[in-house]
C-alpha cells in the first residue's frame, strides 16, 4: 500500500481523464466526424464527466478504506500499541490488519505499519509492539523489509521500555523455518526489549497456531475473548467425566478441577505441554430465555438438530430487527462461539484429560463463557466439544536433563503434566517453584506434589502463598532468594519451563532469571531452547 495514498488517487484521476479524452477523440476519428459537428456533443461530454466523477469517487473510497489509521493513545500511555508486518505475498499484512481489528474491538489503541516504515524514533517511543513476519526463500526477509535491516538493525538502540510479541510465518519444508521472525526476536532481545510471550510459529497458515495468536491478542486486550475465531475448530465429541471445586474458602476466585474422556472411549496421545481447545456453550437458561423473548420453538428441527442446540453454540442475536423470521434462515446467520484454551494437567496413562480452571465472572456477576460452561452449565456425562493443539515450544527436554518448573495459579496445570511424565520415566532431577494465595485452600495438586517429593521424584519443592504472611510473597521472590541454586542447576544443564500469568508473574520471573544469569546468559538459554514459557 502506498505511503502517500492521496498522490495515488490524483494519479489515477489524471489517467482516467486522459483516457476519457483520448477515447472520445478516437471515436470521432473512427466516425470521421469533426468534433465541432457532433450533434450529441454535450451529452457525450456529460457522460465522460460523469464517468470521471464516478471513478474519482471510487478512488477516494479506496483511499479512505486503505488510509493509514493511528488511534489516539489512551490516557497515561505514550503511544498506541504498534502492529508491524513483513510480508512477501500479503498474508502477513492481512493477519496484521485482522489483529488490529481484534485489538481495536477490545478497546486497545493501535497503529499499523509495514516493517519498512519503522525507524529508530518510532521504536524508541513505542511501549508495546507486535510483529507479524514472514520468512521467504531459505530464511530470508521479505523484500520490502530490507530498509529496516540495513538502516535500523545496525543501530545501537537501547529499548528497555519496549515489550513485544512475534508471530513468525514459515514453512517447515524449508531448512530455516521462521528464520526471519526469530531474527527479529533475537535482535529485539539483544537491544533490551522484553518479550510478552515466546515467539508463535505458524507452519503454512496452521489454523491452530493462528487461533493461539488470537487468544494472546484477547489477553492483551484485557481478556476480550468473545470475538469469532478466524479459523473455527473441528471438534471431537468428549464427555464431562468429573468436576470438583478445588479451593473452597479461598480469598481468590473459585478454581475447579475438570476431567474429560472421549465419547468413543479411545484416548488419543498427547505430550506434556500440549493444550486443549474447548468449544463452549451458553447455559440452558440463557438459551431458553432467548427463545421465550423471541417466541421461538427451541425443539424445531433444522437439518436434524433442534434450534436450541444451534443457539447454545453460537452468539445469540441481540437486536430483534436482525433476527430472521424463518428458523433455517436464522441458523444460517448464527456465528459460532470462540474456543477457549486450557493447559492439560494429565498424561494419557491417567485415562483422562485433566484441567484446572479459574471460574471467571463478568462485571454483572454471571460466569464467563468458557469457565461458566465447564464449571456451571455442562452436565456430568454431557457432551463437550474438544480438540488438541500441539504446543512444541513447551514440550519437555530429554528425561536425563534437569528441569526447573516455575508457575503460579492455574499455571500449575501445565507443570503438573510435565512432572507426571517425569515421574513415569523415573526422572528425579526436578525443581518446582509454585505460588498461590493460601496453603490451606490453594495448594492445587498438593497431594500429588508432596507424594512425589517424598518418593524422591521432586528434588526441590518451593511454595509461596501470598496471603499467608511468609518470608516470600510471590514465586519470583522465592526464586530471587535462590539465585545461587538457580545458577548451579543451569550449569548442570537444566531447562526452565515457566507457566502462568502473562501480566505480573512471567515478566517478574524473567527479570530474576536475567539477574541470575545476565542478559547474555539468559539469551543463550533461549536460543538453546532451555528457557521456555507458556503464559496467558
Amino acid at each position: 500500500m502506498s505511503a502517500r495514498p492521496s498522490r495515488a488517487v490524483l494519479g489515477n484521476v489524471l489517467v482516467m481523464l486522459l483516457l476519457a479524452v483520448l477515447g472520445w477523440l478516437l471515436l470521432r476519428l473512427h466516425l470521421q466526424e469533426p468534433w465541432w459537428q457532433s450533434a450529441p456533443l454535450a451529452s457525450q461530454w456529460r457522460w465522460a464527466a460523469g464517468s470521471l466523477a464516478a471513478y474519482a469517487a471510487f478512488c477516494a473510497l479506496l483511499w479512505w478504506r486503505g488510509r493509514r489509521r493511528d488511534d489516539a493513545a489512551p490516557e497515561g500511555e505514550a503511544a498506541p500499541l504498534l502492529l508491524a508486518w513483513a510480508s512477501q505475498t500479503g498474508f502477513a499484512q492481512q493477519l496484521c490488519e485482522r489483529s488490529a481489528e481484534v485489538l481495536r474491538a477490545a478497546g486497545v489503541a493501535v497503529r499499523v505499519r509495514g516493517l519498512h516504515e519503522l525507524d529508530a524514533p518510532l521504536l524508541l517511543q513505542t511501549r508495546r509492539m507486535l510483529l507479524i513476519a514472514s520468512t521467504t526463500g531459505e530464511g530470508d526477509a521479505p523484500d520490502h523489509a530490507l530498509p529496516f535491516l540495513r538502516r535500523v538493525m545496525p543501530q545501537d538502540l537501547a529499548l528497555p521500555d519496549l515489550h513485544y510479541g512475534v508471530l513468525a510465518l514459515g514453512d517447515r519444508s524449508y531448512g530455516h523455518f521462521c528464520a526471519f521472525g526469530h531474527q527479529l526476536d533475537a535482535w529485539l532481545r539483544q537491544h533490551g526489549a522484553h518479550p510478552l510471550f515466546d515467539t508463535v510459529e505458524v507452519d503454512n497458515a496452521d489454523p491452530a497456531a493462528l487461533r493461539h495468536w488470537q487468544q494472546l491478542l484477547g489477553q492483551l486486550g484485557g481478556g476480550a475473548t468473545d470475538l469469532p475465531d478466524w479459523t473455527p475448530a473441528q471438534y471431537a465429541h468428549w464427555q464431562l467425566h468429573e468436576r470438583q471445586l478445588e479451593n473452597a474458602g479461598s480469598p481468590g476466585a473459585a478454581t475447579w478441577r475438570v476431567g474429560l474422556v472421549p465419547a468413543d472411549g479411545v484416548l488419543p496421545a498427547w505430550q506434556a505441554g500440549d493444550v486443549v481447545e474447548i468449544g463452549p456453550q451458553h447455559g440452558p437458561a440463557d438459551v431458553e430465555a432467548w427463545l421465550a423473548a423471541h417466541a421461538r420453538d427451541g425443539g424445531a428441527l433444522i437439518n436434524g438438530q433442534p434450534l436450541r442446540a444451534y443457539l447454545a453454540r453460537s452468539h445469540l442475536p441481540v437486536l430483534p430487527d436482525s433476527v430472521p423470521a424463518d428458523d433455517a434462515a436464522l441458523v444460517a446467520t448464527l456465528k459460532p462461539l470462540p474456543h477457549r484454551e486450557y493447559s492439560i494437567a494429565s498424561m494419557p496413562g491417567e485415562g483422562q484429560v485433566l484441567l484446572l480452571l479459574r471460574r471467571l465472572l463478568r462485571p454483572d456477576g454471571t460466569p464467563g463463557l468458557g469457565s461458566g460452561w465447564l464449571c456451571d452449565h455442562a452436565a456430568l456425562g454431557g457432551r463437550i466439544d474438544l480438540r488438541f493443539r500441539s504446543n512444541p515450544n513447551f514440550h519437555a527436554p530429554a528425561h536425563d536433563v534437569p528441569l526447573v518448573l516455575i508457575g503460579n495459579g492455574t499455571g500449575i496445570a501445565g507443570l503438573r503434566a510435565h512432572l507426571r511424565a517425569r515421574v513415569d520415566a523415573g526422572a528425579r532431577r526436578n525443581w518446582l517453584l509454585f505460588g498461590e494465595r493460601t496453603a490451606a485452600h490453594d495448594f492445587h495438586f498438593g497431594d500429588d506434589l508432596q507424594r512425589w517429593q517424598r518418593d524422591g521424584m521432586i528434588a526441590r519443592l518451593d511454595t509461596v502463598f501470598s496471603r499467608d504472611g511468609g518470608e516470600h510473597r510471590y514465586v519470583q521472590d522465592r526464586l530471587r532468594a535462590e539465585l545461587d541454586t538457580l545458577r548451579q542447576w543451569v550449569r548442570e544443564g537444566a531447562t526452565m519451563l515457566v507457566c502462568g500469568s502473562l501480566q505480573g508473574m512471567a515478566p517478574a520471573v524473567d527479570a530474576v532469571i536475567e539477574q541470575a544469569l545476565g542478559r547474555e546468559g539468559k539469551e543463550a538459554l533461549i536460543v538453546a531452547g532451555r528457557y521456555r514459557r507458556d503464559v496467558y
